[in-house]
This record gives structure tokens, C-alpha cells and sequence, in this order.
């Protein structure tokens, strides 16, 4: 697992980002760590925000921002061209650049000659540490959840990260640990496990999640969706090497087709469970689906209680909004730690 030390607080990019599951990274960082941002920057037809003031990167230098995170992603994780400007104008502000993209800043040579010419510095998190061994399946000790999806972008990361703090609270040792470059960041340690080759995701994982004492949880941050036709490869090498002992399935209420490609629908709960149960079994034949983590975030209030009702009746399972409805989010805890007794 990798550590990272990055310059904070930040200034986040928002480019031009017009749907919220794109700008994940930045709304993650608003959510879990707003001590570490200062303010928002959006380019000219961007639409989602985060809530922050809007400052142009030599205001947020000003107000004492070190560095400018870039809070968006493209599909396939490319720098855009149309970006390379303001990413310019950042550095000659005095801030540096930290960027969780496939597209290495370092890599792109606008941007590294600027950071030269300015002396400052460019930090690709997406790196995944050098010699990740192959998966070997072997069955090892602590208790170890895995948050999975029926979609991409839909509250995987928000539901370990509440469940871990959850399980801290309650004096249970626990560990967050950060699969993508939004949970690095927030955690600052953890492995992007969508830049490791596929042949060592499930390496990478075990790597993640190693054998720990009986009583400690590492709860493991979920990636892509085994029904995305775009990024099932990663979550299924996640699934097999963080060898789950308790899985809860994240959902978005309302959400009918895949983020991206509207020609997928999204799968029901119970084909959601009932896949995730035979590929995980594989390596641990006692996992179980404990809980349905459910992003209410679209629907009123009253829609979004009739929302979990619904889920709770359908399945049989506790459910809750971590961010909603954190106290009732309770029951979520309890049947993971119930899944293992």
C-alpha cells in the first residue's frame, strides 16, 4: 500500500462538468475532508458544484490554498485539452497540481514545462505501487467488508468510509482502505486499484487487506460494477482478492440505466446479491450480504423513506442513507456485525 503526502488544502477543479457522478472526486473531498479545500473553480458551461466559493486560483492562493486538485474526471480518465490552460494558470499562480486521472500529469508536456518554469510540483496519485504480487486466494484472519454496486459512481466510497468510522466509534478496530484516487486521497494511503494491469488487481487487494487479527475489520472501498460493461474487469478482481466476510450492496434509488450508457439498465437488488454471492463464494464460501446502503440523494424526503421501506420489504434486509439518515444508517453496523457472529 501506498502513502502519500500531498499539499493541502486545496482548490478544486471542477472543468466543465455538467453530471455529478463525473465531479466524484471533488464532491467526496467536500463531503469527508472540507477542512482541506478552500474553494471551487468551474470552467465556463459547468454546472455541478460543491457548494464552495468560486476562486480563481490566485484567490485561492490568497486564502492560503497550496494546491489545485483536480475534482473531475472524463470518461476514460484523460486529461482534456480544453483543461491545459487553467491547469497552466493554476501553476503560474503559485499552487501546485494533484490529480487522480489514468493521464499522468507528468506525462503531458504543457503541463510539465509549466511546472518547471513555475517550480512546482505535480502529483499523479494514480500510481499504483510497483511489484503487486498475483492473487493467491488464500484464506487469511480479521474480518474484512467490501461495499459493492449496482452502477458505478453511486455511494460505494461514502458507505465504507461511513461504516468504518461507524465501527470505530463503537471501539471496534477498524481500517479504511482506499481503492480509488478520491478514497487516497481522503485516507491518504491505499492502492488505485483501476491503474493496476489486471492480472494483479486481485493481488493488489489481498495486498490491501492482509491477514490481520481476529477482531480488526478492513473495510474495503468498492470500484466500477460487476453489471458495467465498462469496468466489471476491476470489480471483480476486487471481489476475489479482498475475499469479503460481509458484503453490503450500494444503490442508487431512482437510477434505471448505467452511468454512461444509457443502453445498460441497471440490474435489480436481488440480481445484484445473487451474482455477487456465487463470484465472492469462490474465494470465501461463508460471505454474506448483511445490508443495501441506498443513495436517496434524488428523491424528497417522504420518496426516500418509501424508498428503503421498499428495500427493506423486497429483500429482508436492513437499509439505510449513511449520509441521510446517518442514526438510522445504525442497523446497516449491527447486521454486518451480526453477518460474522
Amino acid at each position: 500500500m501506498t502513502t502519500y503526502s500531498l499539499p493541502q488544502p486545496y482548490l478544486l477543479f471542477m472543468g466543465d462538468a455538467t453530471e455529478a457522478g463525473f465531479a466524484k472526486t471533488a464532491l467526496g473531498l467536500k463531503d469527508w475532508a472540507p477542512e482541506r479545500c478552500v474553494g471551487e473553480w468551474t470552467l465556463p458551461g459547468g454546472t455541478v458544484s460543491t457548494g464552495l466559493p468560486m476562486l480563481s486560483p490566485r484567490q485561492a492562493r490568497a486564502e492560503g490554498a497550496r494546491a489545485m486538485l483536480v475534482g473531475v474526471a472524463a470518461v476514460g480518465g484523460a486529461i482534456m485539452p480544453h483543461w491545459i490552460p487553467a491547469l497552466i494558470e493554476a501553476l503560474e499562480a503559485g499552487l501546485d497540481l494533484v490529480s487522480g486521472m489514468h493521464t499522468r500529469m507528468a506525462d503531458t508536456p504543457a503541463l510539465a514545462e509549466a511546472a518547471a518554469r513555475c517550480g512546482r510540483r505535480l502529483y499523479d496519485v494514480r500510481t499504483p505501487p510497483p511489484d503487486i504480487p498475483i492473487g493467491k486466494g488464500k484464506r487469511r484472519t480479521g474480518r474484512r467488508l467490501l461495499t459493492v454496486g449496482t452502477d458505478c459512481a453511486l455511494g460505494k466510497k461514502y458507505t465504507a468510509l461511513a461504516l468504518a468510522n461507524a465501527l470505530k466509534s463503537r471501539g471496534i478496530p477498524a481500517d479504511f482502505r482506499a481503492t480509488g484516487q478520491t478514497g487516497i486521497m481522503i485516507a491518504g494511503a491505499g492502492i488505485p486499484i483501476d491503474a493496476v494491469v489486471s492480472d494483479f488487481v486481485a493481488g493488489a487487494a489481498e495486498a490491501l487487506s492482509p491477514a490481520a487479527d481476529p477482531a480488526h475489520w478492513d473495510v474495503v472501498e468498492g470500484q466500477g460494477s460487476l453489471f458495467h460493461p465498462s469496468f466489471a474487469a476491476v470489480s471483480l478482481g476486487l471481489l476475489h482478492g479482498s475475499q469479503p466476510d460481509v458484503i453490503v450492496l450500494c444503490h442508487e434509488a431512482g437510477r434505471t440505466t448505467m452511468l454512461g450508457l444509457p443502453d445498460y439498465p441497471v440490474p435489480s437488488l436481488r440480481e445484484a446479491i445473487d451474482l455477487h454471492l456465487a463470484l465472492a463464494r469462490r474465494v470465501n464460501p461463508a460471505v454474506k450480504v448483511a445490508a443495501v446502503s441506498l443513495n436517496t440523494s434524488q428523491l424528497g424526503e417522504d420518496a426516500a423513506l418509501a424508498a428503503i421501506k421498499a428495500v427493506r420489504d423486497e429483500l429482508g434486509l436492513p437499509c439505510a442513507d449513511p449520509l441521510r439518515h446517518p442514526d438510522a444508517f445504525a442497523s446497516v453496523v449491527d447486521a454486518c456485525l451480526a453477518a460474522v457472529r
